[in-house]
């Protein structure tokens, strides 16, 4: 800048705050005690826009915050993993929450969400999808009914200890195996009810009942050892999507983050 230009500034500055920034000697000057708070000021705000440029250009995996939600046996089974993320990431912030598909899919849109894992493919123009694999319905018995000849009548005799998605998971595996004898969900004889994921398959590990979940039910359950998974003529699997809102730009941290919900996803698809 010229002379000039710098006096009008200066002069701008001036009667803006209402004081005299600089005190003039002959061809020397030095600040007034408002103009040093002014100067500081303004080196401050210098490197506050330095930092928030780093900030921009620097995209670091391990700080921000993430937000993802899925069910609850998946979420589960994905948690440790993002536990041992967290601990080597102090500037990480994730939240983790286990919600039905309904509920995630509207989270994605409205961007309460940034990542969703779903059993059911959606069809929404907003909304790019991901295939991750499949999770395999297992029907688990305790440990003790190795060997026993599962029928539908040995299955009504024991009970189904029931959660929020038993029913549509029995439809699915139960009619195919038995489309003689099974009825629909609601002629089902009913053991008891569980609504907390990681609790539900506790009553079948200690001999009562039995229940239906994902494999991701199982994996994730401290005491599977007690249970076993029944061998059924027909196998029955659920498709497993991760889902984004279209147009987002992927942050090096949720591209590390859709790595471990991947290689959860190979856990439970590849057995």
């Amino acid at each position: 800048m010229t002379q000039p230009g710098v006096s009008q500034h200066l002069r701008k500055l001036e009667n803006y705050f209402g004081h005299r920034l600089i005190s003039q000697d002959g061809k020397s000057f030095s600040l007034t005690p408002e103009g040093e708070k002014i100067f500081a000021l303004g080196l401050s705000r210098r490197a506050e826009e330095k930092q928030l440029r780093e900030t921009i250009e620097v995209d670091d995996p391990n700080t921000g915050e993430v937000r993802l939600a899925c069910s609850g046996s998946f979420a589960m089974l994905l948690y440790p993993k993002l536990l041992s993320w967290m601990n080597l990431a102090p500037n990480l912030k994730l939240d983790l929450e286990a919600a039905p598909q309904t509920k995630i899919m509207s989270g994605i849109i409205s961007g309460d969400y940034d990542l969703g894992v779903l059993s059911e493919k959606p069809d929404h123009p907003r909304i790019d999808v991901t295939a991750l694999g499949r999770e395999e319905l297992c029907l688990l018995l305790p440990k003790s009914a190795a060997g026993i000849n599962i029928t539908y009548e040995e299955l009504q005799t024991r009970g189904l200890v029931a959660h929020p998605d038993a029913y549509a998971y029995a439809d699915a595996l139960l009619s195919l195996n038995f489309p003689n004898e099974y009825l629909g969900s609601d002629k089902l004889r009913i053991r008891g009810c569980v609504n907390q994921i990681g609790q539900i398959p506790t009553p079948v590990a200690a001999g009562i009942g039995y229940t239906i979940l994902p494999r991701s039910g199982l994996e994730s359950f401290p005491k599977a050892e007690r249970l076993m998974v029944a061998r059924l003529k027909n196998r029955q699997w659920q498709n497993l999507w991760l889902i984004n809102k279209r147009g987002r730009v992927i942050s090096s941290r949720l591209d590390y983050l859709i790595q471990l919900i991947k290689e959860t996803a190979g856990q439970i698809t590849s057995t």
